[in-house]
């Protein structure tokens, strides 16, 4: 009686696994795309201070 009540105990556990498995995988695919996200906003974030910078010594260049 005991061997049946820990397979049942076991078995009503297993979507419960299965659910949180499938938890964490989309978890770990939600921080990779937000990981995307931050990285290609710090590439257009550089693009603009990069061209920023070339402004400002285009503008001292032409003052002196």
């Amino acid at each position: 009686m005991n061997t049946f009540t820990n397979r049942s105990h076991t078995m009503n556990l297993m979507p419960e696994n299965l659910a949180r498995a499938q938890m964490r995988e989309r978890l770990g695919e939600a921080q990779k795309l937000q990981q995307g996200h931050r990285l290609a906003r710090a590439h257009r974030l550089t693009r603009k201070a990069e061209q920023a910078a070339q402004q400002a010594r285009h503008a001292l260049a032409r003052a002196l």
